[in-house]
């Protein structure tokens, strides 16, 4: 058969991935897709032309919306990233009776309803491996392979920048702006990094990984998002003395009351297999009624381990070319005429156990005056540890655990002790969860 010929939007590293993947492994390709698959078009303003193989085979323009109106092209990548014009781009593609692939995770987290709808309508694909955990196969995992489980929970690290840093605090004992400082060196993170140290680009993963594991609509603005620019390095040496890793997850939970999306700093026992992950890499741990808890681990960015789920996508397209529609893999997950209407239930509204730690005058009657403020919240404590003062110093940290509470109760009562003339300054609360598996 005639070889399928796909237009590419974008040849940064990603880009340029996606054409050396399919260049070096187009046989194997071609015999696992049933046919050759062929970037024969590709928009892009600037590109490092030395890096790419097989470029002389394409035609580089940097109109890209002549390659999405291209009427050869069967197939559109958009790797261009962000809202805008990203959204045009695929919904015109679509409006052309193209199917789209793309590793944008922000565009599906904000649009992909209005895509998928669109998608549906016209009787094409789209498909975003590569927008969650770079190269791990999460969504195809929780998509096609755990299809047979009601999924409790998903709790991932997907978001390799900042893990990166609590590793680098956590292993040599640095502050998070000198760590932060190193990541943009190394290329891992922006120079304007608020997206990964503020969460917000594990949110846009997270939501898209609550539709396919809940059958939910697609809602990033109900995702709570919380960063880890607070976190200090005697927290994570403190942690580590209690037993715990500090790791910036994503956890979708669905509980009788609704469904649980969130991303903050989160306590996990050091024990947990998710706990020791570490550096850049991504892990996401999926809790299935039948299966249990099952762990994907890999590399959740980078040039070829994203390019590996661009490519994978492109196959699955193909496979699918000659199929029925309404035979296809749904979106998300589930068809769309099924997507729950469940409640997305706000933090407050969550209940996990907590790390406090706080700084008090040493003096008598501190401890007394905290626990009474806990007890009265209906806040129980699991553990406490006092840190000795260095010489001279009237200060002393306080670090505790608590057992299981409502967020709402919780921030009340630091409310109150914040308010004790004894306590100095913010009192740091980070979320815990056990983790099984």
């Amino acid at each position: 058969m005639e070889a399928v010929k796909v237009g590419l939007l974008g040849l940064g590293t990603v880009g340029g991935g996606t054409v050396n993947v399919l260049t070096r492994n187009a046989d194997e390709i071609a015999r696992r897709a049933g046919r050759g698959i062929r970037i024969t078009q590709a928009a892009a303003r600037e590109y490092n032309a030395e890096a790419i193989s097989g470029l002389d085979q394409i035609e580089v323009t940097d109109d890209a919306f002549a390659v999405v109106n291209n009427p050869e092209i069967e197939i559109v990548i958009e790797l261009i990233g962000g809202y805008s014009p990203a959204r045009e781009l695929v919904l015109q593609a679509i409006e052309n009776g193209k199917h789209v692939v793309t590793a944008n995770k922000a565009l599906i987290a904000m649009h992909g309803n209005e895509i998928f709808a669109a998608a549906q309508a016209k009787g094409v694909t789209v498909a975003f491996e590569a927008g969650v955990a770079g190269g791990i196969p999460i969504i195809k995992a929780i998509r096609e392979g755990l299809a047979a489980n009601q999924i409790e929970w998903v709790a991932g690290i997907i978001n390799g920048t900042g893990n990166f840093i609590l590793s680098e605090m956590r292993d040599k004992g640095r502050d998070f702006e000198d760590v932060l400082a190193e990541a943009q060196a190394l290329g891992y993170a922006e120079a304007d990094p608020t997206f990964d140290v503020e969460g917000i680009d594990a949110a846009h993963k997270l939501t898209i990984l609550s539709s396919i594991a809940f059958g939910i609509p697609l809602q990033f603005e109900k995702t709570y998002t919380e960063g880890i620019t607070r976190i200090e390095r005697q927290d994570v040496a403190f942690a580590e003395e209690l037993g715990y890793r500090i790791k910036h997850l994503g956890i979708a939970h669905k509980t009788a009351k609704g469904i649980e999306m969130r991303v903050h700093p989160t306590l996990i026992p050091e024990r947990r297999l998710i706990a020791n992950v570490d550096g850049v890499m991504n892990a996401v741990l999926v809790k299935g009624d039948a299966v249990g808890p099952t762990l994907y681990y890999g590399a959740g960015a980078g040039a070829e381990p994203t390019a590996s789920a661009v490519v994978a996508d492109v196959v699955d397209v193909v496979r699918a070319l000659t199929t029925d529609p309404e035979n296809r893999v749904p979106h998300l997950a589930f068809q769309p005429n099924e997507l729950s209407d469940l409640p997305i239930l706000g933090m407050e509204d969550v209940e996990t156990a907590y790390y406090l730690r706080m700084q008090v005058a040493d003096e008598l009657g501190v401890m007394a005056e905290i626990t009474r403020i806990l007890a009265d919240s209906g806040i129980s404590i699991e553990a406490i540890q006092q840190k000795e003062p260095a010489e001279g110093d009237t200060q002393v940290s306080l670090i505790m655990l608590t057992h299981e509470v409502l967020e709402r109760q919780m921030n009340q009562a630091i409310d109150r002790m914040e308010a004790l003339a004894s306590v100095t300054g913010p009192v740091m609360r980070i979320s815990m969860e056990q983790l099984e598996g």
